[in-house]
């Protein structure tokens, strides 16, 4: 056995080449990555109506993706105690009441509520036990077969989300959304009973109230350290840090306790171990290589590809000025090739090796992160554009295909709910800090690169430039050049400097778009290092 104190065993009820179960997982799989994909491209209108910022809203995206990852190990957990297919139910009813409040709520607080925490514990019940329910309906052939067909649906949520939020946003309202998916889950509910579940043969594990707690504590400092790191400094502290402990920023620290807590963490878990204790996850699964390169590449995936799908919609939107249908249209084919890849992964791990796969997908996409960055101009080349955008989704759809079965494939039943757990807390892991990380580089070279032109620009007396440095010294944020002539204006300044002013915070939009796709692509480059251990045999050979 490879982890975990229980056995279980299939129950002989569901038939292995019953694919009825697959619908229901494939429908679950596809609601949960939907409101994360449509939203990228509501940006601007989620500013518009509840009057916030765009740093504001890359929180509330950051925290749903980092809810997630706080709490995918327990409800890995909790599904080993009470019950895949029982967990499974609950946390879509869960989901469910968070996307009813979402479509319903009045300001961020309760959009925070329901979409960020409501919706992300949900998901962090659902996703593991999806994956372990997938391990036990289907084996062999048609596991592999399951597991392409889940990364396929996958790219299918994310193709459809930019569209149907694009039109949904333009032509209507975002909060058609997450009403949709209450009634999606609705249908999935519906469908459970066809799902096998497990029967237990020995006692159920019990919850680590410690290691949950330190575990999401940590995960959670780290990744708000990051998020932070705009508006609080890297290093050296701004106007806005709320603590300069030894002249330091603030986010040093935060992110070093939650290091500390997550050393604490592992600390406890072997302790646990030692002691004949129920641990949350047992740390032998990470000393499986090809897990362990598995969810770096899960994470790497997700990192590059949620930094990506915030940056792109701050271009399309508050620099080119599409509107959220048009901002979908124009990351459809991103969407769509990822979706021919995932789908075709099956088929290509016949002929080439799993490592070989994921290193031309993570080397396909840092050519197209690169590719996207030459198409940052004032004026959009919708050729160049798409063909970069198609590219990103070859690279990522060949990821995706593998690595879900590489996990699930390297422990045996009793691991599969501390490996699903592992897998979707790497998932969103490289989600919130994709969102975070490449947001904090956007923001943080939107302010010095703006402050750098005007202050080099002879149109701008020296005066108004020390003004306007001062103003926007400790952090800008991310609107339109419109607004920034209108705030111009507002301040009694003549016309040639407004001019001057557009123009300069023009130039560093763009330099600080470019600066957060050169981070991705140095992200897929430096993702490769971890490839090694991943299977480097074919399907066929290792059959």
């Amino acid at each position: 056995m490879t982890a975990g104190d229980s056995q279980e065993t299939q129950t002989d009820s569901a038939p292995k080449t019953n694919w009825l179960p697959l619908v229901a997982l494939a429908i679950a799989q596809f609601v949960m990555v939907l409101d994360q994909s449509a939203m990228n491209v509501s940006i601007s209108a989620l500013v518009a109506d509840f009057d916030t910022t765009v740093t504001t809203i890359q929180a509330v995206i950051t925290l749903y993706c980092l809810v997630m990852a706080m709490f995918m190990l327990t409800g890995g957990k909790i599904g080993d105690i009470i019950g895949r297919r029982k967990t499974f139910v609950i946390g879509l009813v869960i989901y469910a009441c968070g996307s009813a409040m979402t479509a319903l709520a009045p300001s961020v607080a309760i959009l925070t509520l329901g979409w960020s925490v409501l919706e992300g514990l949900g998901a962090a019940l659902v996703l593991p036990a999806m994956v372990a329910l997938i391990a036990g309906n289907f084996e062999g052939a048609s596991r592999k077969a399951a597991y392409a067909v889940i990364g396929g649906v996958a790219g299918a949520g994310i193709a459809v989300g930019p569209i149907l939020g694009g039109w949904a946003t333009t032509e209507y309202s975002w909060r058609i959304i997450f009403a949709g998916e209450v009634l999606l889950v609705a249908l999935i509910l519906v469908m459970t009973p066809k799902v096998a579940d497990a029967v237990r043969t020995g006692p159920a594990p019990r919850l680590d109230i410690v290691g949950t707690v330190l575990s999401a504590t940590g995960l959670g400092l780290v990744v708000l350290g990051v998020l932070q790191s705009s508006t609080w400094g890297w290093v050296k502290p701004t106007d806005d840090s709320p603590v300069t402990p030894f002249g330091f920023s603030l986010t040093v620290f935060v992110i070093g306790f939650g290091a500390v807590l997550l050393w604490g963490f592992k600390a406890w878990q072997a302790r646990r171990e030692s002691s004949g204790r129920d641990p949350l996850v047992h740390l032998a699964l990470l000393k499986i290589a090809p897990l362990r390169s598995g969810l770096v590449g899960l994470f790497s995936q997700n990192l590059i590809l949620m930094g990506v799908f915030f940056t792109i919609p701050l271009y399309l939107q508050l620099v080119i000025g599409l509107d959220a249908l048009d901002t979908g249209l124009r990351m459809l084919p991103v969407s769509i090739t990822m979706f021919l890849a995932s789908a075709a992964g099956s088929r290509l791990s016949r002929r080439f090796a799993i490592r070989s796969i994921v290193r031309a997908g993570l080397a396909t996409s840092m050519v197209a992160a690169v590719l996207l960055l030459a198409t940052i101009e004032p004026e959009l080349d919708d050729s160049s554009f798409a063909w970069s955008m198609a590219v990103l989704g070859v690279g990522m759809g060949l990821i995706a295909s593998q690595l879900g079965n590489v996990v699930q494939s390297s422990v045996d039943a009793s691991g599969r709910g501390e490996a699903g757990g592992l897998q979707f807390t790497g998932q969103q892991l490289g989600s919130s800090l994709g969102v975070a990380l490449l947001g904090a580089i956007v923001l943080s070279g939107l302010t010095s690169a703006f402050v750098s032109n005007i202050s080099s620009d002879e149109r701008i007396s020296s005066a108004v430039s020390e003004q306007v440095g001062v103003a926007v010294g400790s952090g800008i944020d991310f609107v339109s050049a419109d607004q920034i002539g209108a705030a111009a204006q507002e301040a009694g300044l003549d016309e040639p400097t407004t001019e001057a002013l557009v123009e300069d915070y023009e130039s560093a939009q763009l330099q600080a778009l470019k600066a957060g796709l050169l981070a991705a692509a140095f992200l897929a480059l430096l993702s490769l290092a971890f490839t090694r251990d991943l299977p480097h045999e074919t399907a066929a050979g290792s059959a």
